[in-house]
């Protein structure tokens, strides 16, 4: 659909007080290779009548500036020291903001909003030179108003410097203090010394997940640039057909265990490699959880997370039932404890801070908990939050309605061209439904 968006001069928001000047170190966990990207979230809005002669934009601008206060480390600027370590000089310059206005009714763009979302470049718009980790903002926020009042916020982050909780946790903040309170319900911990390696380093666990082929990477390069993306939506329907794929004593498997494993499966048999290469799946695994039994502090919002590897031939994946599948996945869990933790941020310091493999690796993260649907700034919940689209190999689960109503899981997959017609026919064969946003091609 064309439209135009007029975005206005980038500005600079500082915090709304003189804050400490000071240098802080990220934690190792923080600076892992693979989070030296920017992470982009959006969040769509309705017209709500009760806002009617309210400005979203200035709202929020003046709201940023006074999270920033407690944020403050947001509004400074990473450099790098000895050892590749990232860390903050706090100097108060700012982030950056842009206010936009759209030609357009929020209604009428339906549901391109949702991932992978058509119109990403319009509503998080590339200011030159902000989008490096070094020397550059750590956060972007643009507000697009939209003709009938409604308006989208569109985030991009340095992601070194928080995960989505952590964003969550900002941007409750700001929402709380948009609607008058004096101070965030959950004041900031900054603690980052938490999740460092250890003074003496040392790789105690086997972490498939940064082991590189260089083969199998090559490969994965050379494609990286003809990635079509396409999103599909897995309701009660879809994950009760996924069910009655697994044996019986894995019926009982949570949906996310159940939905990665038949996303790796029928993925791997989409981009038909050859029968003896090695295929990885990579998921995200939160420190936080109270599985892990690892505390940390309430308002901690830095990087909080470990990405376990499962690894398969391709044959076996592809030929076994989808049980041999969910049976790797269920037994990731078993290594998931504090020594885990610290033997990634150990790996980190000892091995300079690899990135993630890119040798057929599939990386998956659960992003449903963090509840981006939920940020209210006083014009209601979002029609749509989260995530918008796939980046590269990683895919981001959603929460979302379907055009019916119906609550499920929305994930934005990249493959080839080739590749994405045989995934899409393997979804409709398998789930026997036609899936929000997805053209199926043909019929087995």
């Amino acid at each position: 659909m064309a439209f135009s968006i007029t975005h206005h001069k980038p500005k600079l928001v500082v915090p709304a007080k003189v804050t400490p000047r000071e240098t802080k170190h990220l934690s190792d966990i923080d600076d892992q290779g693979s989070t030296h990207f920017q992470m982009p979230t959006i969040m769509f809005y309705k017209y709500n009548s009760s806002m009617e002669g309210k400005d979203p934009a200035k709202l929020i601008k003046n709201g940023l500036s006074k999270t920033l206060v407690f944020y403050y480390p947001l509004a400074g600027r990473i450099f790098e020291g000895p050892n590749k370590k990232l860390l903050v000089n706090c100097n108060g310059e700012g982030i950056l903001f842009v206010e936009a206005d759209a030609n357009i009714e929020l209604d009428k763009l339906g549901n391109s909003i949702k991932p992978p979302c058509t119109y990403l470049d319009l509503v998080i718009h590339n200011v030159p030179g902000s989008d490096g980790i070094i020397g550059c903002p750590l956060l972007l926020i643009q507000v697009t108003r939209f003709s009938c009042g409604g308006f989208a916020v569109g985030i991009r982050l340095n992601h070194t410097m928080m995960d989505a909780y952590g964003l969550k946790k900002f941007l409750n903040a700001l929402s709380e203090l948009i609607q008058g309170a004096s101070t965030p319900t959950i004041l900031p911990v900054w603690e980052r010394e938490l999740l460092n390696a250890r003074s003496l380093p040392c790789i105690t666990c086997t972490h498939p997940e940064y082991d590189e082929q260089i083969e199998s990477k090559n490969a994965w390069k050379f494609l990286e640039d003809k990635l079509v993306q396409k999103s599909f939506f897995f309701g009660n329907k879809e994950m009760e057909a996924i069910k009655n794929q697994v044996f019986p004593n894995h019926s009982e498997s949570t949906k996310f265990e159940l939905l990665v494993a038949f996303l790796w499966k029928y993925r791997t048999i989409a981009l038909g490699l050859r029968p003896e290469e090695i295929v990885r799946l990579t998921y995200i695994v939160n420190v936080r959880g109270k599985s892990l039994k690892f505390e940390l502090p309430r308002g901690y919002y830095g990087n909080a997370f470990v990405a376990p590897a499962i690894v398969s031939k391709v044959g076996l994946l592809c030929s076994s039932s989808l049980s041999y599948a969910v049976e790797l996945v269920k037994k990731v869990k078993d290594h998931m404890n504090e020594e885990y933790i610290r033997s990634v941020a150990d790996l980190m310091v000892i091995k300079g801070r690899p990135e993630l493999s890119k040798s057929w690796n599939f990386i998956v993260s659960d992003n449903r908990s963090v509840r981006f649907d939920e940020v209210d700034f006083g014009w209601g919940k979002p029609i749509f939050g989260g995530v918008p689209k796939a980046i590269s190999f990683i895919s981001f689960c959603v929460p979302v309605k379907n055009d019916k109503g119906e609550k499920g899981i929305l994930i934005a997959i990249s493959l080839p061209p080739l590749a994405m017609e045989k995934f899409q026919e393997a979804v409709y064969n398998m789930t026997f439904k036609d899936v929000e946003g997805v053209n199926i091609i043909s019929k087995i």
